[in-house]
């Protein structure tokens, strides 16, 4: 086995990474404990039954299951209701049909974390020729880039809104940059600084791989509208598909008017088999969420005692499941990917190479042998192919993967020659 024929370097860092975990593991279990406890409630609140596992076909009209995990969701996220689809197809389409199902043509809106994730650029019209964007249709935008200390920058925001301004959106985690994730404490402030100053406008966040890891969601501070996908954090390993909207109900609407068609909204949309996963995973997500969160600690740990930047560092409090790597190589950063790939239960022997990917505009190495297709949940690592060469880890069905996956990922880059 593996483990035992380590580097004598690579032993003693997994050996630091295992004491740092234990002086955080206390905190972790409690918020892990809290969120499962939130989950069960939500599911007897709503009396989930066996006849709520069973998916329809066709139009999915009368589908109780359906409407029964819409409310589910929504207790679960603090909101007065919720659209759970497996139609959405990734992360981005979820948060693609939030915004424009609710901007209009002539509209604006601001970023205040700095420009989206890479593969919302596209969908907003910062890049690309245009395919029906929101800047095709006359939405425009602008962003405010967080400050040094990765605070949101209130003082800026009133030099950035013009008359037409209608919504302000957040990204909750890095994504692929090098930046602290935002926590639930940033995301109330700026909440009740935008209810004070600018209360008719719109907040809406991305709230990709932050749910369930802090006690509070993005609907317990006032958040109107947010997004996510089911194959991250909420899915538990088990959705096969999907994604979610969460918020106000008339913006949840307009939401699913976009999804389906106007007059149809969250009415209709067959469940299939999925429909007792989506079930099963949200329930079990408390679980598959706290072993990332441990996961991530650990690989903080391990690859700072081998000398990289990492961030955060592992003695921070998380909001999120991403953990970056800093390689500062693009030999050491497919080396990485390659290593850590073998950790895999699946596809463990394929190497993988950097390659264009839709909707990015840098080449993208990804890694992670997953049962559901790019289920970062399950985990995974990525990144784009630009300096200074950061790998993003995600997910984590159990701490022991995880340990796994960079420990091979570390041998890889001694193997050749590439650890400091």
């Amino acid at each position: 086995m593996f483990l035992d024929h380590l580097p004598s370097q690579i032993q003693k860092a997994k050996v630091m990474a295992e004491q740092l975990l234990q002086q955080q593991e206390h905190s972790i279990l409690k918020i892990a404990e809290y969120n499962h406890a939130k989950v069960l409630e939500a599911f007897q609140e709503e009396r989930v039954s066996t006849y709520h596992l069973q998916g329809t076909t066709g139009y999915g009209l009368g589908d109780s299951g359906r409407e029964t995990l819409d409310r589910v969701m929504a207790r679960i996220l603090g909101t007065e209701s919720a659209l759970v689809r497996g139609q959405f197809v990734s992360g981005t389409h979820a948060i693609a049909a939030a915004l424009f199902g609710v901007l209009r043509p002539g509209d604006h809106f601001i970023s205040v974390t700095g420009d989206p994730y890479d593969t919302l650029e596209e969908v907003i019209g910062i890049r690309g020729t245009g395919q029906g964007s929101l800047k095709d249709f006359g939405i425009s935008y602008d962003s405010i880039p967080l400050d040094e200390s990765g605070n949101i920058q209130n003082d800026l925001l009133g030099q950035a809104l013009k008359p037409n301004t209608k919504m302000l959106i957040m990204q909750r985690s890095r994504g692929y940059a090098w930046r602290n994730s935002l926590n639930m404490e940033q995301i109330a402030e700026f909440v009740g600084f935008v209810r004070q100053h600018h209360p008719h406008l719109i907040i809406f966040v991305d709230n990709c791989y932050g749910e369930l890891v802090e006690k509070r969601e993005p609907g317990d501070v006032g958040v109107d509208l947010f997004a996510g996908s089911l194959i991250k954090n909420l899915g538990g390993s088990l959705a096969p598909t999907g994604g979610y909207i969460a918020g106000k109900k008339e913006l949840v609407e307009q939401a699913a008017c976009r999804l389906t068609a106007p007059g149809i909204g969250g009415e209709v949309g067959a469940t299939l088999q999925w429909q007792l996963l989506f079930f099963q995973g949200l329930f079990f997500s408390p679980l598959t969420i706290s072993e990332s969160i441990r996961g991530a600690v650990f690989s903080a740990a391990f690859w700072q005692a081998l000398g990289f930047e990492v961030n955060p560092l592992p003695e921070v409090p998380r909001t999120d499941l991403i953990q970056a790597v800093k390689l500062n190589s693009r030999e050491r950063m497919v080396a990485f990917c390659q290593g850590f790939q073998k950790g895999s239960p699946v596809d463990s022997h394929v190497l993988p190479i950097p390659s264009g990917m839709p909707g990015y505009e840098d080449e993208v190495i990804m890694a992670g042998g997953t049962f559901i297709q790019g289920a970062t949940s399950e985990f995974s690592a990525d990144g784009p192919m630009r300096e200074p060469y950061i790998v993003y880890q995600q997910g984590g069905v159990s701490l022991y993967y995880v340990k796994f996956g960079n420990i091979l990922a570390a041998h890889r880059l001694w193997e050749q020659g590439l650890l400091k």
